[in-house]
């Protein structure tokens, strides 16, 4: 018996891995240069994931402050709050949030840096950096 192929992204199961449906979703919106509703979303998806699993993810992506929507018809239209360096920006700065040693955690993450970012930051930080 021949075993069926998973798409990209997914687990066994036929279910997407974790964070995989949020990140498509928020890289569509990027790409696409406006506000766009769930059914809109959907129907750019690779995978064809049911039109409340999208209109879900997108409240979900809203409370937590990634999309910014607006009504349109009966429904809500959705853009992201910030381009993908914000975002990023963003994502780092509530993981830091989080930590209880931040001395530690920028300590490693400085650590882990290329020569090239490291002399990067340094210019970011000022002359005295």
């Amino acid at each position: 018996m021949r075993r069926r192929e998973e798409p990209p992204g997914r687990s066994g199961g036929g279910r997407r891995a974790n964070g995989a449906l949020e990140n498509e979703i928020v890289s569509l919106l990027h790409g696409a240069g406006r506000a766009l509703t769930p059914g809109e979303v959907a129907e750019r998806l690779t995978a064809s994931p049911a039109h409340t699993t999208v209109a879900t993810t997108l409240a979900r992506l809203h409370a937590r402050g990634v999309l910014e929507r607006t009504p349109r018809g009966r429904s809500y239209a959705y853009a992201p709050v910030t381009d993908e360096p914000g975002l990023t920006a963003r994502q780092m700065y509530r993981v830091m949030e989080g930590g209880s040693d931040r001395t530690s955690v920028l300590t490693r993450f400085v650590d882990e840096l290329s020569d090239d970012d490291e002399d990067l930051l340094r210019r970011l930080l000022g002359p005295e950096g």
